[in-house]
């Protein structure tokens, strides 16, 4: 090759393909669609099958998805979630296409918000010869009649293509009995997961017949206990997960379904089960002691009994929810903890968890303690920064998932020890922490010393630089860091008198809610937020911030999918025409209560957010009608836009 005078120049050559796969392996998913962008060398490569696990392709129903399906003929497995379909003859066709150009190569199928017949699914299931999952939650339309899988020819051919179906959602059906249940389970002989979360399950009396339930034969109105029980018996080798979520189930029936001969439960959620009592999870662990996950959340008469029949007999557990069980309180919380297998534990709004017992449990026994990586104790009020400050030494290692929320007597100290001690963290949630201000986000001590800056009338923040490193070096060792220990009054103390790390040491970090912490102020968000990873951010209801702070996380945090900022009035179309230019990514913006926003604002989204999913622009007074019609039409992906009252609306009518 030569250049314009004639001299030789070489070419650069190109990368190998594994070269360039090896390259983007390092990189998150978001990440690699950015770079697939780059050339078509590497969008070859961001194709490749070592990214392609567990890729869910989601899409309404419309004519310009029919081009997207047949593209996805080209890949060798995948899996769909199509919503809005119905019985029309767009839909129709689309099913069409998902059978011939994928019918050998999808492995999940996901219908919501439809209203299908049951001539289009019928038409479409007999080719899903590879579907390994099925949600059909909430498809009343195909249940309505009673008649679906009704004729022994149509079984035949759903029962050959799904043979192999391993998870059957069955959610939310108003109108699923015995009969359509019987008929399709009949062509599902493996399921190893089965939801029937929110169905009309009529456990102990029909009352349509006006007789206990088994009494007569199967029926046509109302799925029953016993049949159920029948599923459960004929699948009981390969049936390994069941959720009964807000289910009228009495303490009787989960007994009846616990006992099931040879049947070996590892997942149960009993999710709003309001009937179910401390008997009933007793019988439980007794009778299903292999359970490793177990959602019994919001089951209101549940007490400590329930836990300490968990801990006792669920020595595998690793996932436990016992969130709004309001009747729980520290009793049985230590021996729980003890467990070595427990790695997530939800109890959030459990009103009467102060930590104490938590922290207790993680000392650890001669048997070892819970290695934690999620932990939720939202709306636990009594939850207080020594609690948080013992936890954050004992889970250093291991927590990735914190979730401290309307924890209101949670200070500036707590921050430190996160920032300190837990800096693996992955989602961090502070929201409606009320007490937390800039000096806690610093990590930095107030001061009330007099300078010059003070006599010369600046009356902002002031803050010593005793906490200088500011997540850049490890913070030093305290002298009570070298073996976890429950710590006394006399060790927060000195912990306050220590350099700690700011927030920004959690650098980790791809989700932060800090909504509603009204201290905080742009001193702290604009020096701390700064992650490449941080995916969703909350800055809602933060009265003192302003534009500086929208644009310096913009800046800083170029990864963003969702930003909320909402009923933030320091918020205006200056600070989004400084950050829209960084927000290439931004699927989901909340800016309702903005009043400072204008129309100005959403045009600068329509040329910078072309991705933009999901916008909240409530109550924003100076935003007509008119902009966001255009807005509508010039974003492709825009699903959801919420735009009650804006333009100066009567606040007094609706809409």
């Amino acid at each position: 090759m030569e250049d314009c005078n004639g001299e030789d120049i070489m070419e650069t050559p190109e990368l190998p393909l594994e070269i360039i796969i090896y390259i983007l392996s390092f990189l998150q998913t978001s990440d690699r669609k950015e770079a697939s962008l780059v050339c078509h060398s590497w969008y070859i490569a961001s194709q490749d099958l070592s990214f392609q696990k567990n890729v869910t392709f989601s899409f309404p129903a419309s004519a310009l998805s029919l081009e997207l399906i047949r593209g996805l003929g080209r890949k060798s497995r995948c899996s769909l979630i199509i919503s809005q379909l119905d019985g029309h003859s767009m839909s129709r066709l689309l099913l069409l296409e998902v059978g011939l150009c994928l019918g050998s190569k999808l492995e999940s199928l996901a219908l919501p918000g439809s209203s299908i017949t049951e001539a289009s699914l019928l038409a479409l299931l007999p080719r899903l010869t590879s579907l390994r999952r099925l949600d059909l939650r909430g498809l009343d339309s195909l249940f309505m009649s009673g008649a679906f899988l009704s004729r022994e020819e149509h079984r035949q051919q759903v029962r050959l293509a799904l043979s192999g179906l391993e998870e059957l959602d069955l959610s939310d059906l108003r109108y699923l009995s015995d009969l359509t249940f019987n008929r399709l389970t009949g062509c599902t002989p493996r399921l190893r997961r089965l939801s029937l979360a929110g169905c009309h399950i009529a456990f102990e009396f029909d009352p349509y017949r006006g007789c206990p339930v088994g009494a007569v034969e199967d029926s046509s109105a109302l799925l029953s206990l016993r049949n159920l029980r029948r599923l459960l018996t004929e699948q009981k080798s390969t049936l390994i997960a069941l959720d009964l979520s807000r289910t009228s189930i009495t303490p009787e029936s989960l007994r009846t379904v616990a006992q099931v001969q040879g049947l070996v439960l590892e997942e149960l959620r009993l999710h709003g089960c309001k009937e179910l009592t401390d008997y009933s999870v007793e019988v439980l662990v007794k009778h299903q002691p292999d359970l490793q996950t177990l959602d019994i959340s919001s089951c209101t008469e549940l007490t400590n009994r329930s836990v300490e029949a968990t801990a006792k007999g669920l020595k595998s557990v690793t996932h436990l929810s016992l969130s709004r069980d309001w009747r729980i309180t520290e009793k049985g919380l230590a021996d729980l903890l003890s467990l070595p297998s427990l790695r997530s534990l939800d109890l959030s709004e459990c009103l009467h968890v102060s930590g104490t017992e938590i922290v207790r449990g993680l000392k650890g026994s001669s048997g070892g303690r819970a290695q934690l990586e999620t932990l939720s104790l939202k709306s636990c009020t009594y939850i207080r920064d020594l609690a948080v400050f013992s936890l954050t030494q004992l889970l250093g290692e291991t927590l990735r998932e914190l979730d401290l929320t309307s924890c209101v007597n949670v200070t500036d100290l707590s921050v430190r020890a996160i920032a300190t001690y837990l800096q693996r963290l992955v989602i961090l949630r502070l929201g409606c922490c009320k007490e937390i201000t800039d000096w806690g986000l610093l990590g930095m001590e107030e001061t009330t010393k007099c300078d010059q800056d003070q006599e010369m009338g600046d009356s902002g923040p002031r803050f010593t630089r005793t906490f200088g490193n500011m997540g850049f070096f490890k913070p030093p060792r305290l002298p009570f860091e070298e073996r976890p220990k429950l710590v006394t009054h006399d060790d927060l103390e000195q912990f306050k008198q220590q350099a700690g790390s700011s927030l920004l040491a959690l650098s980790r970090l791809q989700e932060l809610d800090l909504s509603a912490c009204p201290k905080l102020t742009d001193s702290s968000i604009t020096q701390v937020l700064r992650y490449p990873d941080l995916h969703c951010l909350s800055l809602s209801m933060l009265p003192e911030i302003t534009d500086a702070s929208l644009a310096s996380v913009a800046l800083h945090c170029r990864s963003l999918t969702s930003l909320a900022l909402s009923q933030c009035p320091g918020i205006s179309d200056r600070g989004v025409a400084q950050a829209a230019p960084y927000l290439h990514r931004l699927q989901h913006l909340y800016l309702s209560c903005c009043n400072n926003i204008t129309d100005r604002s959403l045009f600068l989204l329509v040329q910078h957010c072309k991705r933009l999913r999901t916008l909240d622009i409530s109550r924003c007074q100076n935003i007509s009608i008119t902009t966001v019609d255009l807005l509508q039409s010039q974003l492709p992906f825009l699903e959801n836009v919420h735009y009650k009252f804006i333009g100066g609306a009567d606040l007094t009518h609706t809409l």
